[in-house]
């Protein structure tokens, strides 16, 4: 068991790791265009401001391994139900942020789509199933550690990776940019997809 939950954070890791580090040095070769408007909006304080944003998101680590923890104490040698249907729906989470980053991916790469909204493939159910997906894998460990005592304490991982995508870093800051760099077509975008849920979009 504790094998198994170690694997899935390792494989977890090394896709998003690798995919991000593929996207920066290939298609982001100068600054981030949400780091450059917060260079604009915090000015003189963006050295300090910066500083203090870091080390939020390094003690939010702590809070997020909570759900590893808490999975590495149950004592039981025989999984779980739950830690069964907690690998299940890490699968389900991790191919459907595969396939909606390789969409993306495979979008930006077509010089036709220079300056488009990508709104093909899961892309036409979210705008941001990426981050959905993601969130899912929060829910999947969650799931995981419910078969341990004191399991549901690992709550805090996908509540805190929820309020995150939904009001900090995640998709304020992504739409932002978005609006900046895409202005009325993406304004469409918004009025018929959904934020954050696949759903059909709006006629």
């Amino acid at each position: 068991m504790h094998h198994l939950i170690a694997a899935l954070a390792v494989v977890w890791s090394l896709r998003l790791g690798t995919h991000l580090a593929i996207r920066v040095i290939g298609h982001h070769p100068t600054e981030d265009g949400r780091y450059v408007q917060l260079r604009q909006d915090w000015s003189a304080n963006f050295t300090s401001k910066m500083f203090w944003f870091f080390q939020m998101q390094a003690a939010s680590v702590v809070l997020l391994a909570a759900a590893f923890v808490l999975a590495a104490l149950n004592p039981a040698p025989a999984l779980h139900p739950l830690e069964y249907a907690g690998a299940a729906l890490w699968l389900l989470a991790i191919s459907g942020e595969a396939l909606a980053d390789a969409q993306l991916a495979a979008f930006k790469r077509n010089p036709a789509n220079k300056g488009r909204v990508c709104d093909l493939g899961l892309w036409r159910y979210s705008r941001h199933p990426n981050y959905f997906f993601e969130w899912l894998i929060w829910v999947s460990f969650f799931v995981f550690a419910l078969a341990s005592p004191w399991g549901w304490l690992a709550v805090v991982g996908p509540a805190s990776i929820l309020y995150l995508l939904l009001r900090v870093t995640g998709i304020p800051m992504t739409e932002e940019q978005s609006l900046r760099s895409r202005g009325d077509a993406y304004r469409r975008y918004q009025k018929t997809t959904s934020a954050f849920v696949p759903w059909f979009p709006k006629k």
